[in-house]
């Protein structure tokens, strides 16, 4: 099972994230867990300098900006 961590306050960008994941998941019907982190200190814990923040398997992919579909399909297709 993957687990891919959303993390931000619960701004519309952190939302906007959660939902094309969410997309994604379901589109290609993935075994993933999806945990939004708010928690400042949690978030702290992770090497990112502004949010959202994706993290898949404890890995950092991208923070400070939404990727793309494309761009979380890319990074969780290959997991399987």
């Amino acid at each position: 099972m993957l687990t891919i961590k959303i993390l931000g306050s619960g701004c519309a960008n952190c939302k906007r994230l959660e939902a094309i994941a969410k997309k994604v998941v379901e589109k290609h019907q993935l075994d993933a867990e999806i945990i939004k982190v708010t928690d400042h200190k949690e978030i702290m814990q992770y090497p990112i300098l502004s949010t959202p923040g994706f993290v898949l398997n404890e890995k950092v992919l991208s923070s400070g900006r939404i990727p793309t579909e494309s761009e979380i399909e890319n990074w969780l297709l290959p997991t399987l």
